[in-house]
């Protein structure tokens, strides 16, 4: 599931991103520590470390849906789990550009951008298990609710304090199996002495 979100993003940023852009920077889902970037993640690059997992209460739905079927019959379908993806993103341009803090800061801004053009991530862009949700995926820019302390997060990473935007993402995520309920009752409303 969280691969195929992950390619989903990637394919946003590919066909969102001006043209001109798209193909000079390389995107990686790894984690931004004092080992980045590893040999295979090619400079300049947009990083978007995937940080918190977490179910949102405040989206919870506790009805079932009754979805009709060709033969008649009706399934029970659970209400699914929302759930938020939390991801830190940041830009990291080539070190030996002649302004690598504003090359960095112009490739987070493209990103920025594009990310809050889409309230919902487009079902265009959407890969893989992606495209089976039943409810749109919300996206939101949102502040680091969960990284209480943006410097202490990259001491535990051993790495260097970066200009970071945290953008989250808000999937339905199928928690239960259909029930058949069967054949729905038809009142014929018959009056009575009529039979």
């Amino acid at each position: 599931m969280f691969q195929d979100l992950d390619s989903t993003l990637f394919n946003l940023l590919k066909q969102q991103l001006p043209a001109a852009l798209v193909g000079q920077f390389s995107i990686s889902f790894m984690t931004p520590d004092n080992q980045f970037p590893p040999s295979s993640v090619v400079l300049p690059a947009v990083d978007f470390f995937l940080y918190d997992i977490r179910q949102n209460f405040e989206l919870r739905n506790m009805e079932p849906t009754f979805e009709p079927q060709l033969d008649g019959r009706v399934l029970r379908v659970p209400p699914p789990a929302r759930v938020d993806c939390s991801y830190l993103i940041t830009a990291w341009p080539q070190t030996s550009a002649p302004n690598p803090d504003q090359d960095e800061h112009k490739l987070l801004g493209e990103v920025l951008k594009v990310l809050l053009v889409h309230r919902e991530i487009p079902a265009a862009v959407l890969q893989g298990s992606m495209k089976s949700l039943r409810m749109p995926i919300r996206t939101v820019v949102s502040p680091s609710s969960s990284l209480q302390n943006l410097g202490e997060f990259w001491q535990a990473l051993g790495g260097k304090a970066r200009a970071a935007v945290s953008y989250t993402v808000t999937l339905a995520v199928d928690i239960g199996a259909s029930t058949d309920v069967g054949v729905p009752a038809v009142d014929l409303n018959i009056p009575s002495g009529a039979i």
